[in-house]
């Protein structure tokens, strides 16, 4: 009898296992103090490890990356130039913490405030910025919590710009990933927050990159750390290696540099376990659509993204791509129209399809164009 008890509890354990993902399972993310953190794919946004994502916690600097992503956003709206000198104020001048320094009065270029924003953490440039943009801090700070609203991060309130201690102002992990998915949109962010080291004021003020992880593991390229005694160490990252990028977020990590040795841990184990399929890298081309009544006969599908998946390693054959393309399409087209798409499967199963679009536009043709187009057709072709 005891036997058979026996046994029933170990089936009873295996199969309670089973039910656990394998990623909050693992035993190798022990070392890990963060009180919160999650890894997703930046692709997907499929969540790889987690615990307490959705936890709010204050996020402390990493508040910043929605701060960027506003004024990226307007600079390519045209509302601002790289250019554009920006004149500080009083009240940004006095927001302390991490800062560059600004006077009453000075002038900066938006790109030289956005870098300082994005290296060295500045948290009276982010204000400034903040002022240019919606001519107070106030209705800045409304539109972050509209776009954090419209990017789907349900439990994110913002109260400044910079991420400086303030009641009510708290985020998750998992909301931070998804703004470092969308951040990933805009290679200026990017290009900004890799930038390891900058002479500001004509090379009088160097900035150091708060990421230390820039230098300390191999294919880092965003994005930002955060840290107040409330909120203690924190840290938006990404990394890219062998076509596999991912995004980690840890929040309230005790220790100094906790943040960069939990986020290593964590990248370390999903770098272990998953990679990366690409069938056809974005604005490659895929094939020709034939072009009637054009003043082209023919015009290019590229792809509108990278085309590929994640896959846990050893199941790579399980993942497939099936390719759809227009063979004839009357003219006008214009430049990114679809063509057609690529579709990803798993066992069988579509997980995923990407867009093929137009690389040009191809204007109508003359009617002395398409009678000669017609003519080769009927009597030649």
């Amino acid at each position: 009898m005891r036997k058979k008890y026996t046994i029933a509890c170990v089936m009873m354990i295996i199969f309670l296992l089973g039910l656990v993902p394998p990623a909050l399972a693992s035993a190798e993310l022990e070392t890990v103090k963060a009180d919160a953190y999650i890894l997703t794919d930046a692709d997907s946004g499929k969540i790889l490890l987690a615990k307490n994502d959705n936890k709010r916690l204050p996020p402390a600097s990493m508040t910043k990356l929605m701060t960027m992503l506003l004024a990226i956003e307007a600079l390519e709206e045209g509302r601002v130039t790289l250019k554009e000198e920006i004149t500080t104020s009083e009240n940004a001048s006095k927001m302390g913490g991490s800062q560059i320094y600004l006077a009453p009065g000075e002038e900066m270029t938006f790109e030289d405030m956005m870098i300082a924003i994005a290296v060295g953490s500045a948290n009276d440039a982010s204000v400034a910025v903040a002022e240019k943009l919606e001519g107070t801090n106030k209705n800045f700070v409304a539109k972050m919590n509209e776009r954090a609203k419209e990017l789907g991060m349900k439990n994110t309130q913002f109260i400044n710009t910079n991420g400086l201690p303030a009641d009510g102002h708290y985020t998750t992990a998992a909301d931070m990933a998804i703004l470092a998915r969308a951040a990933l949109q805009h290679p200026r962010i990017m290009e900004y927050c890799s930038i390891k080291e900058y002479p500001l004021r004509g090379g009088k003020f160097i900035l150091y990159n708060t990421n230390k992880l820039l230098w300390w593991y191999k294919g880092t390229d965003g994005f930002k750390t955060g840290y107040t005694e409330e909120a203690k160490n924190c840290l938006t990252s990404t990394v890219k290696r062998d076509g596999l990028r991912l995004i980690a977020v840890v929040m309230a990590s005790p220790e100094t540099r906790g943040h960069f040795r939990d986020s290593m841990e964590i990248y370390n184990y999903g770098f272990a376990r998953y990679a990366y399929r690409t069938f056809v890298p974005r604005d490659k081309v895929c094939g020709v659509v034939r072009v009637g009544k054009g003043n082209l006969d023919q015009v290019q599908a590229v792809a509108r993204e990278d085309v590929g998946s994640l896959f846990i390693k050893g199941e790579k054959a399980k993942i497939t791509s099936k390719q759809i393309l227009l063979k004839y399409v009357d003219a006008p087209i214009s430049k990114g129209e679809k063509l057609g798409e690529v579709q990803i499967y798993k066992n069988g199963t579509k997980i995923k399809s990407v867009e093929l679009i137009a690389a040009q536009d191809v204007k109508r043709g003359g009617i002395i164009k398409q009678i000669k187009k017609m003519f080769v057709e009927t009597y030649l072709l």
